[in-house]
């Protein structure tokens, strides 16, 4: 990647890496990014890239990465279930309901039950209107 490329590109989902480099390695990364014509960022990227490619494809690699999708999908599975068991929804039922014989179902309103102690068209006292006077 050159310099002028790398500008051009957006700043959107990049990280930054604080990297420790021994002085000669430092040395030779300075040294042959400037012969490639490189920065010294995009001679790392382009190792990078190269690492990760050259891993990729390694069956052992891809074992590990199958059993640790598994792992996250069953944590997910369990959270779900966790998150529905707390506000009380099961899973969507695609069975019809049953109703009583001679009572048709209510179709919802849309609306949310109110609380209990709420009427409808009552304030609650404002603040700061009290009986202290300044």
């Amino acid at each position: 990647m050159s310099q002028q490329s790398n500008q051009t590109q957006s700043n959107d989902g990049v990280k930054t890496l604080g990297i420790r480099l021994l002085g000669n390695q430092h040395q030779q990364l300075s040294m042959i990014a400037q012969l490639e014509n490189l920065t010294m960022i995009d001679a790392i990227r382009q190792a990078i890239d190269q690492w990760i490619e050259a891993r990729r494809d390694r069956p052992e690699l891809k074992q590990r990465a199958e059993a640790l999708l598994e792992e996250f999908e069953q944590e997910a599975a369990s959270r779900r279930e966790a998150i529905e068991t707390l506000i009380g929804s099961a899973a969507p039922d695609s069975s019809p309901k049953a109703t009583t014989p001679g009572k048709q179902e209510q179709p919802s309103t849309g609306r949310r039950k109110q609380p209990m102690g709420f009427q409808p068209g009552r304030t609650a006292p404002s603040r700061g209107s009290g009986s202290l006077k300044s």
